[in-house]
């Protein structure tokens, strides 16, 4: 997300690039690191694969505060304001789109059967390294193309914003949700999204109390809905009257 943010604006800023260009580049940015990135990391499995791929987030914030033009740690002032809220919709639409055509596609199956038994998936012949590896880019890409909207919606980035407090804060979206259907993440990142908004609208102050109310639901789904809201909710929608 950092990468196509800083490379979005930095091409409208530095180099007055048209916003749809600058925004395919801060997709495609991000997909060019990770296809070499992939390869290798994507051999590790579990804590070693976290810590890896939050390893190499470090790196990059360390080099967007030291490499020449890219604001320090000050960050990057002056993006021009021209995301609008449907370019994010309209983004976020094709997302939704794509995931859900995905899910009865061979694709989908395939990777669907690496999640629940990576060995037997391979003994069957799915060739698991290429799925992960281009499901790793496809991230990439989704990432990079909200870090560019990102940066030109809120007229300034810097390096701080996507360390690892964005990274947890984005994994509690799939994790409240709930990773095991499609629009898992999108519950959570509504109710994550909107109730601190809420607070804020009724006059509460949600800055430290976001990290709390974060904190909170996160425990109550661990410890009531382990498979996220959205199995919560399937499960209810299952049981007989």
């Amino acid at each position: 997300m950092g990468i196509g943010a800083y490379t979005a604006a930095l091409l409208t800023v530095r180099l007055q690039v048209p916003f749809p260009l600058a925004v395919l580049a801060g997709g495609l940015a991000p997909a060019v690191v990770a296809l070499p990135l992939g390869v290798p990391v994507l051999r590790l499995r579990g804590v070693f694969l976290a810590i890896a791929t939050i390893g190499f987030g470090e790196v990059v914030r360390v080099l967007l505060i030291n490499i020449p033009g890219t604001g320090g740690a000050l960050g990057l002032n002056g993006i021009p304001n021209v995301t609008r809220l449907w370019h994010i919709g309209a983004v976020l639409g094709l997302a939704v789109f794509v995931f859900w055509r995905l899910r009865g596609s061979r694709s989908g199956f395939a990777l669907d059967a690496i999640r629940q038994d990576e060995t037997a998936a391979r003994g069957t012949g799915v060739d698991a390294t290429a799925y992960k590896v281009r499901t790793f880019v496809a991230g990439a890409v989704l990432a990079g193309l909200a870090g560019a909207l990102s940066a030109h919606f809120t007229f300034f980035i810097g390096p701080n914003e996507f360390g690892f407090d964005r990274a947890v804060s984005i994994l509690l979206y799939a994790v409240v949700g709930g990773s095991g259907v499609f629009w898992g993440p999108l519950l959570g990142a509504g109710l994550l999204t909107v109730l601190p908004e809420a607070l804020r609208a009724s006059g509460v102050q949600a800055g430290a109390l976001r990290l709390f109310l974060n904190g909170a639901i996160l425990v109550a789904v661990i410890l009531f809905a382990p498979h996220g809201l959205a199995g919560l909710l399937r499960r209810r929608a299952r049981r007989p009257a």
